[in-house]
């Protein structure tokens, strides 16, 4: 087994996760995963935890949907239970195909979506990561072969997540005690949002690995000004392009898209929080200096930022402050590498992707 992949499991039991003995734990993963999910196993094992792994299959989940009608849907008793008795989750996501389940209605994915919410907001209120393994599927839709996605894959993940600490936490103290935040990007993105009695969170080796952003959540209502996400994104195994959103007092009232515009409907129509803002995040993670398709990196890429439509999160928001609550988290992706800043309470503390604390900010 690659060294690679053994290091990549000890950072996610041991550093992310926390697991102990005794411990109750759930590794799903795809079948293209076996390798990290056996090293995962091994660990668990020498911790003297309790496993319990599922296959995680994007062909099971179209075989389904494509089946099923919506109207028999409903939240499956057995998996809600199952997740009420496990004290960490452990998900390792990987592609054969990303494409798989591209012909789903989308109406069909956002009435199951509804359905798992129960099981959803069980994982998130436990103690849970999710991670890549580079897999085949993932390295094509890259356009990467599959020795050079590794390369990238444990390049972002195996590193030194004391050091990335540090350079994020100098963007938490800017963002933190903020009240407003302005984007900027060329003549197709200005919004601004109040961030005001929220708390910035400094994310590395936690919930995601790899980690590399600091996020925090709008207050709902408080979102003003257009958007053009011009990195494209994967949705219900779909691709969909330059996103537009436009916002007033809070909610998305004019949306296109250049591709797939019926898929981002569909998502802004799951449920009234899903056109309302609940994340804005900042990519730091410089090891990931390319875009591939995959939000669990691209997210964290340097030079970008990402705004989220749906759910915040709850340790994001402040005690006297209101959440957006919704069933869909979609993040959605702004390159900020030209013509473009970031301002806090009106000082520009980003500019052309460098920040006001590194060398090259002018």
């Amino acid at each position: 087994m690659d060294e690679r992949v053994r290091e990549q499991a000890e950072v996610l039991v041991e550093d992310c996760a926390e697991i102990e003995a005794g411990d109750n734990v759930t590794v799903t993963g795809p079948p293209e995963a076996e390798d990290l999910a056996v090293a995962v196993a091994e660990l668990l094992g020498e911790k003297g935890a309790h496993p319990q792994t599922r296959l995680q299959s994007s062909r099971v989940d179209r075989a389904y949907m494509r089946a099923a009608d919506p109207e028999d849907f409903d939240t499956p008793s057995h998996t809600l239970a199952a997740a009420e008795e496990t004290d960490a989750f452990i998900s390792i996501r990987g592609s054969k195909n990303m494409f798989e389940t591209s012909d789903v209605p989308p109406e069909k994915n956002q009435a199951r979506r509804q359905h798992m919410k129960p099981i959803q907001e069980t994982v998130m209120e436990s103690n849970w990561v999710v991670t890549q393994y580079p897999a085949p599927g993932d390295a094509q839709k890259a356009e990467m072969s599959t020795e050079a996605y590794e390369e990238f894959v444990w390049g972002a993940i195996n590193k030194d997540w004391d050091e990335q600490r540090e350079f994020q936490a100098q963007m938490v103290e800017i963002l933190d005690p903020a009240e407003e935040v302005r984007i900027v990007s060329g003549d197709t993105t200005d919004v601004t949002m109040s961030v005001a009695g929220n708390i910035t969170v400094n994310d590395t080796a936690e919930n995601n690995m790899p980690g590399g952003e600091v996020f925090t959540a709008p207050i709902p209502d408080s979102v003003e000004g257009e958007v053009l996400f011009d990195k494209p994104l994967m949705a219900q195994g779909r691709e969909i392009t330059n996103v537009y959103l436009k916002f007033e007092e809070g909610e998305v009232v004019e949306h296109s898209a250049e591709k797939n515009e019926e898929v981002l409907s569909a998502l802004l129509d799951t449920d009234d929080g899903a056109r309302h803002l609940g994340e804005l995040g900042i990519g730091m993670n410089r090891d990931i200096d390319r875009f591939t398709y995959n939000m669990l990196f691209d997210e964290k890429m340097g030079d970008t930022i990402h705004l989220a439509l749906g759910r915040a999160y709850e340790k994001n928001v402040g005690e006297e402050n209101e959440g957006n609550d919704s069933v869909v988290h979609e993040d959605m992706i702004v390159d900020m590498s030209e013509d473009s800043f970031i301002e806090v309470d009106g000082e520009v503390v980003q500019r052309d992707g460098t920040f006001v604390f590194e060398d090259g900010f002018e």
